[in-house]
């Protein structure tokens, strides 16, 4: 039998999601704990990969038991022996076939910025020293759902077949006061694509490079010609969707 797992978590100490061979990543805590609790070796398969540092409001991933579990007080479990910066918020039965990752129809990630010094931003946004001009950087924005070959804000030398994504929605919204998010929704996201992205839309709204020459980035198909990557702890993973049927056991 299948299972989705819905896990949240701080990323500061970890990193990445992926299993690293020298250092400490979330999924490597997930399935210490989850083998700990089924007493058989137990791995997890995500439905995406969150770089160092990256959080994450909504993680999910499947995991398979031959025998019918309790998912409430499975997760209820996991809670109590996972490290407090790490959640499971909940565990459902899904079809046998499903996959965390193949099967997400879109993902949404937030990243947030604010201006005027706050203590109580700092673990989850990033402090801007100039005031961006948020209009003119929605406007570059928007051309971001017309893309498709995301080259120019990938990483280079990565292991991904194809850099083809495809965007529905890139917008920065007001949060309050000084708090900006940008939010974005694609049916996959390539290493390090929005930190990229932010980045190279922060150089719009201060000024550095225009509409056009945003649009000319796009079309280069050259990580060097974008932005530089922002900082990852202001980014945060916060929905996955996926068909109605997955879930119909």
């Amino acid at each position: 039998m299948r299972y989705f797992m819905y896990i949240s978590y701080d990323g500061a100490a970890y990193h990445g999601w992926q299993m690293q061979p020298n250092a400490i990543s979330v999924q490597q805590k997930i399935n210490e704990a989850l083998s700990t609790l089924l007493r058989i070796n137990t791995e997890v398969v995500g439905a995406g990969r969150t770089d160092a540092g990256v959080n994450a409001a909504m993680l999910v991933a499947h995991f398979d038991s031959e025998t019918l579990l309790d998912c409430e007080c499975l997760a209820d479990k996991m809670c109590r022996i996972l490290p407090p910066d790490i959640s499971v918020n909940k565990i459902v039965q899904v079809q046998s076939d499903a996959h965390a990752r193949f099967d997400a129809l879109s993902r949404t990630y937030h990243y947030t910025v604010y201006t005027h010094k706050n203590p109580f931003n700092r673990h989850y946004g990033v402090r801007l020293f100039f005031s961006p001009d948020y209009d003119k950087m929605n406007l570059a924005a928007r051309h971001l759902i017309d893309v498709e070959d995301f080259t120019s804000f990938s990483k280079v030398n990565t292991d991904t077949k194809t850099n083809i994504c495809h965007v529905t929605q890139a917008e920065w919204v007001r949060v309050s006061g000084d708090c900006w998010r940008f939010e974005i929704s694609a049916d996959r996201f390539l290493r390090n694509m929005v930190r990229a992205i932010v980045g190279t839309l922060l150089d719009v709204g201060r000024g550095k490079i225009t509409e056009e020459d945003f649009i000319e980035i796009i079309k280069c198909k050259n990580r060097c010609s974008a932005g530089e990557s922002v900082p990852g702890n202001a980014l945060s993973l916060v929905h996955i969707d996926y068909p109605d049927s997955l879930f119909e056991v």
